[in-house]
């Protein structure tokens, strides 16, 4: 199959499209907005529809309510539109509506600049809104895992009904690599009934009402439990990772971007006679504590890099439970770890342990 060369937020676009989304919501801000574009121009030509809402507020609205009829639909934006999109986020994940909602990071916090981040790791991964709800966290790493995860974002999406989320960053949205579409095109009609869509009687001859109200607190709670329950699933069954060296006895932690700058890295020390690997989670939630586990017997310490003061650092530590040192290194504010630095880290987390 022939490769076409495609920017990350247009490439999103495309393979939303191929996997049956014939909806979009959103709202332009930088480094994204060549996302909403790409939509404006490709939803008319495939009988989809595109709003440009007057708010982030307004399309994360829209979005629940076209998700709710049982269509495949998709939002985007950085770092402050996500935020003001919460409230909306999290009523849809109580209603248990499917979607896909993607944020090309920039840095923060406030308005932040349009730089790169990956500064929004607690947003993403730990509710962000109200209440108790996850939303499935891709983290991919290249343009052609834009697209792929993009497409597997709809499918799981739609099997757990449950909000996914894409999280990239201004790197990944505006950087143009070859891809290809490994998956053939969707039809939305050939897309399995929704029995529970806002879409009249179904087959059950009962309307299908959807809703995150509940006033009873026992029936709030059983719902609660029943999302817990849904969320063990996920854990269980969605969790992705990539492990690169592993028999090594230290480990690189990164995610997105930042991990492909720390291959470099990991290659160099390898080269120094360091016997370094790399943990990449590829879901940041379902965070990937299996990986950790499989390693931790020969491990004498972590790095986790990151482009933020320290987040994911969290669950990497949860995820080791005290049984080796897990250090940090990271960059804010949009600049990037060059990996000379990283190798720098990796010395010291060896010099350290020795």
């Amino acid at each position: 199959m022939a490769k076409t060369l495609m920017k990350g937020n247009e490439a999103i676009g495309e393979a939303a499209i191929k996997a049956g989304c014939r909806h979009f919501f959103g709202y332009p801000i930088t480094p994204q907005n060549e996302l909403p574009e790409y939509m404006s121009k490709r939803l008319p030509e495939e009988n989809g529809s595109f709003i440009q809402a007057e708010s982030e507020v307004s399309a994360i609205n829209m979005v629940y309510g076209a998700a709710g009829s049982g269509a495949r639909v998709m939002t985007s934006s950085s770092s402050p539109g996500i935020s003001l999109k919460q409230e909306g986020i999290s009523y849809i994940a109580g209603a248990e509506v499917p979607c896909v909602i993607v944020n090309i990071v920039r840095g923060g916090p406030g308005l932040g600049g349009i730089q790169p981040a990956q500064s929004d790791y607690f947003q993403s991964t730990k509710g962000g809104g109200h209440g108790d709800y996850r939303l499935i966290v891709y983290a991919p790493a290249s343009v052609q895992e834009l697209v792929d995860l993009t497409i597997e974002a709809f499918d799981v999406s739609d099997k757990y009904r449950n909000p996914a989320m894409i999280f990239g960053d201004g790197i990944l949205g505006q950087m143009m690599e070859p891809i290809e579409f490994n998956k053939e095109p969707i039809d939305p009609s050939d897309l399995p009934d929704k029995e529970w869509a806002t879409t009249g009687v179904g087959k059950k001859g009962e309307k299908s009402v959807i809703n995150s109200l509940s006033l009873q607190a026992e029936k709030l709670e059983d719902h609660n439990q029943k999302l817990k329950e849904k969320y063990d699933k996920i854990k269980a069954n969605e969790t992705r990772y990539e492990i690169l060296h592993e028999d090594a006895e230290y480990f690189v932690v990164a995610c997105g971007t930042t991990s492909r700058l720390c291959k470099n890295a990991v290659k160099q020390a390898r080269e120094k006679g360091i016997n370094v690997g790399m943990i990449r989670p590829i879901t940041l939630w379902p965070f990937p504590e299996e990986a950790f586990h499989k390693v931790l017997d020969q491990t004498k310490g972590f790095l986790t890099v990151e482009m933020s003061n320290g987040q994911m650092i969290e669950d990497v530590r949860l995820s080791v439970n005290g049984a080796a040192p897990v250090e940090f290194y990271g960059r804010s504010g949009g600049i990037i770890p060059a990996p000379e630095e990283i190798l720098e880290a990796i010395e010291r987390l060896q010099g350290g342990d020795q």
